[in-house]
C-alpha cells in the first residue's frame, strides 16, 4: 500500500461504538436525549471516512515530503503543502475537526469523536495535528477561561479560524515541567501580563492554515514557588487580538526554528521564543492571579494534557490500523514459497503462511483491544460530565483517570511493535519508503513521548492511581475484571475465562508486590513499573475483549453462519481468542521476572554499561 491508499475499515468501529459500548444509556442522558439517536453516528463515521479516503489520505505523501517548510518571519514562518490548505478547510466546512470541543446545549459525545480522530490520523498523522489541539485548548478555556476570554477566543476557535497550541516544553524543562524559566510580568493592566522565555517541541507552533494561533503558555510570576506550585497558564496569541474581537499586530511569538523530526514531517513542531523584542503579552487563564506563590496553571494544563494524553492513544491506534490494513493487503495478493502442508506444490499468498497468519492477528488483536481500551475511556469521560448523580460522575472520572496513562503508553508501545509487525509481512518491500510500512514506523515513534513520557505513564498508573482516594477507585477497577471474569463465563470461552483468571491472580501479586516496593525498596518499584503498566493493560483489554467475544457469539447465534455479518462475526470471537490466550499470558513473564528480584540494572557501575 503506498502512502496515499485508503484501505480503512468502519465494521469494527461501528461494532464497538453501536453494538458493544453502553451507547443508549449515554443518549438517554439529558445533555444529549434531545438532540441524537445512536444512528445518528453514522452521518459523522461515513463523511469523515469520504473525507479520510478522499480528501486526507491522498494528501499524506506530501505530509512525509517536503512536509512543513521554514521560511522565518512574523507573519507566517512555516508553510504547508496546497494539499493541506484543501485538507483543513474541507475538515472544517465538515465540522470534523475543533467543533467536537464545544461543550454547551446540542454538543456531541466525545466518545463519537474518538473513532473521527482514529481515522483521520491514520489518514495523515501528520496533518490531524494542525486541528487536535485547538480542540484541547478550548476544554482549559470552557473549564477555566473567564466569560470575557470564553467569548474572545473560542468561537473562531472552533470554526478553525484560529488554532491552539500547548507551550509546556522547554530547553531545560521537559519531563520536569516545574523546572519552567519563562517570566510572566504584570503590567498596569490587570490580569495582563508581559511574557518573556522560549518554549520547544510546540505542535503546531506556526503555520499557514489559520488566521491566528493561540497559545496556551505556562510560566512563572515573580515571587512565585518553585516547582510546579509556581506555574500559571497565559493565553499568549500570535496576533493580538483586540477587545472587539478583531486581529491586531503581531504579539512578538518569534518562530526560531523547526524541528527536523524521525517522523511526522508534515507537522509543523517549532521552538518559540517569547518576547525577543520586549513586546509580547499575554492575558492570565481565568483570571486566577498568583496567591502566596502559588498559581493554579498546572491544574489549568492538566485537562489540557489528560485530554491530549488519550488522544495520543487515539493517534498511536490510527498508525496501528493503518499499518495493518496495509499489511492484510499486501499478503492477500503477494506469491511466495511453498506451504507448510504441500511442500511439492505451488507457491501460495503469504497469507496462507502459518507464520504470517499469527503476525496479521496479532496486529488486528492489538487494533481492536486498543481501540476497545480507548473508546470505553472517551465513554468514561462523557459520562464523568453527564451522568445523572455526583456520585456517578466521579465513579466515571475515576475510571477514566485510571485508563488514561494505559490509553496513552500501552498504546502507543504497542503501535512500535504491530507497525514493525507490518512491516515485516511485506518482507523487503516493507523496508521501501513506497509502501506505508515505512512512514507510518517513523511516525509512531513520538506518542510514547508525547504528553509525557511512557515511563511517566507507568509511575502515574503505580503511583497516584493505585492510591488516589485511599485506593478505593483502583479496587473497584480490579473487582470489576475479577466480577466479568467469575461473573460472565460460558463453556464456549471457558478456556479464556479461566486464562483470565490465572492472568488476574499473577496481576494482582504483581499489585501487592508493587505496594511493599513503595513501602521499602523503592527502586524496584520503579524498574518494574513499565511492566506493571503493561500487565494491568493487558488483563483490562482482556477483559474487554473476552466481553465482545461473547457479544459476538450471541450475534452470530441469532443471525447464523450463512448470514453476510458472520464472518465479521467470527473473526471478532477469533481475535479476542488469540489475544486473551497469546498477548495477556505476557503477564506471567512480568510476574516471574518481578518474583525473581534481579536487581542488575539498578547495581551494574556506569562504567559497567560499556
Amino acid at each position: 500500500m503506498p502512502h496515499n491508499n485508503w484501505l480503512y475499515q468502519m465494521r469494527d468501529i461501528k461494532f464497538q461504538i453501536k453494538e458493544w459500548l453502553d451507547m443508549e444509556s449515554l443518549l438517554s442522558l439529558d445533555a444529549f436525549k434531545e438532540y441524537y439517536a445512536i444512528d445518528d453516528i453514522d452521518n459523522f463515521l461515513d463523511v469523515n471516512f469520504k473525507v479520510c479516503r478522499d480528501v486526507m489520505c491522498p494528501a499524506n505523501k506530501d505530509a512525509d515530503d517536503p512536509g512543513a517548510t521554514y521560511v522565518g518571519g512574523n507573519e507566517h514562518a512555516v508553510v504547508t503543502p496546497d494539499s493541506f490548505k484543501t485538507v483543513y478547510k474541507t475538515i472544517m466546512d465538515a465540522e470534523l475537526g475543533p467543533q467536537f470541543g464545544f461543550r454547551g446545549d446540542g454538543k456531541i459525545p466525545l466518545s463519537w469523536y474518538a473513532p473521527i480522530l482514529e481515522m483521520q490520523s491514520a489518514a495523515s498523522p501528520s496533518i490531524v495535528m494542525f486541528w487536535c489541539l485547538t480542540q484541547g485548548a478550548t476544554t482549559v478555556l470552557q473549564d477555566y477561561g473567564t466569560q470575557k476570554q470564553q467569548d474572545m477566543f473560542l468561537p473562531k476557535m472552533y470554526t478553525g479560524e484560529w488554532c491552539g497550541t500547548m507551550g509546556l516544553t522547554e530547553p531545560g524543562a521537559g519531563s520536569e515541567v516545574g523546572a519552567v524559566q519563562s517570566k510572566a510580568f504584570p503590567t498596569d493592566t490587570p490580569h495582563l501580563y508581559k511574557l518573556k522565555g522560549t518554549k520547544c517541541f510546540i505542535t503546531s507552533g506556526d503555520h499557514d492554515l489559520a488566521e491566528n494561533i493561540i497559545h496556551l503558555m505556562l510560566a512563572k510570576t515573580p515571587g512565585a514557588k518553585d516547582g510546579t506550585a509556581g506555574i500559571s497558564l497565559f493565553i499568549v496569541p500570535k496576533f493580538w487580538v483586540n477587545e472587539d474581537g478583531s486581529v491586531g499586530k503581531w504579539n512578538d511569538v518569534t518562530s526560531v526554528g523547526i524541528e527536523h523530526k524521525m517522523g511526522i514531517h508534515g507537522s509543523s513542531t517549532l521552538t518559540l521564543a517569547m518576547g525577543e523584542n520586549d513586546n509580547c503579552y499575554g492575558w492570565m487563564v481565568g483570571e486566577e492571579e498568583v496567591v502566596d506563590g502559588r498559581g493554579k496553571g498546572m491544574s489549568q494544563m492538566f485537562a489540557y494534557m489528560n485530554e491530549e494524553r488519550l488522544n495520543t492513544g487515539l493517534f498511536a491506534l490510527g498508525c496501528i490500523g493503518s499499518a495493518y490494513y496495509a499489511a492484510l493487503d499486501y499478503t492477500k495478493v503477494r506469491v511466495q514459497s511453498k506451504h507448510s502442508t504441500n511442500p511439492k506444490g505451488p507457491s501460495v499468498r503469504i497469507i496462507e503462511h502459518e507464520d504470517v497468519r499469527r503476525m496479521l492477528l496479532f496486529q488486528k488483536s492489538i487494533l481492536e483491544a486498543t481501540r476497545a481500551l480507548i473508546f470505553q475511556s472517551y465513554l468514561y469521560v462523557d459520562l464523568s460530565k453527564d451522568a445523572a448523580t455526583p456520585e456517578e460522575r466521579e465513579y466515571y472520572h475515576d475510571m477514566f483517570m485510571i485508563n488514561n496513562p494505559l490509553c496513552k503508553a500501552y498504546t502507543s508501545d504497542m503501535a512500535r511493535i504491530a507497525t514493525g509487525e507490518a512491516i515485516q509481512c511485506h518482507g523487503g518491500y516493507g523496508f521501501m519508503e513506497e509502501y506505508a510500512g515505512a512512514e507510518l514506523y517513523r511516525d509512531v515513534v513520538i506518542y510514547g513521548i508525547w504528553e509525557g513520557t511512557n515511563f511517566i505513564q507507568a509511575q502515574d498508573y503505580t503511583g497516584r492511581k493505585f492510591t488516589m482516594k485511599g485506593s478505593e477507585p483502583f479496587k473497584k477497577w480490579v473487582a470489576e475484571i475479577d466480577d466479568f471474569v467469575s461473573g460472565q463465563r460460558t463453556d464456549e470461552f471457558a478456556a479464556e475465562f479461566d486464562m483470565m483468571a490465572e492472568c488476574m491472580v499473577a496481576f494482582k501479586d504483581i499489585v501487592d508486590m508493587n505496594a511493599a516496593w513503595t513501602a521499602g525498596d523503592k527502586q524496584m518499584k520503579q524498574l518494574f513499573t513499565t511492566r506493571t503498566m503493561h500487565a494491568g493493560a493487558r488483563v483490562y483489554c482482556g477483559k474487554l475483549m473476552l466481553s465482545q467475544a461473547v457479544l459476538a457469539a450471541k450475534k452470530l447465534a441469532e443471525l447464523g453462519g450463512d448470514h453476510f455479518d458472520a464472518p465479521f462475526y467470527r473473526g471478532k470471537i477469533a481475535t479476542a481468542k488469540f489475544y486473551i490466550m497469546n498477548h495477556v499470558p505476557e503477564i506471567f513473564g512480568y510476574h516471574k521476572a518481578m518474583k525473581a528480584g534481579n536487581r542488575s540494572a539498578i547495581d551494574i557501575a556506569e562504567d559497567e554499561f560499556m
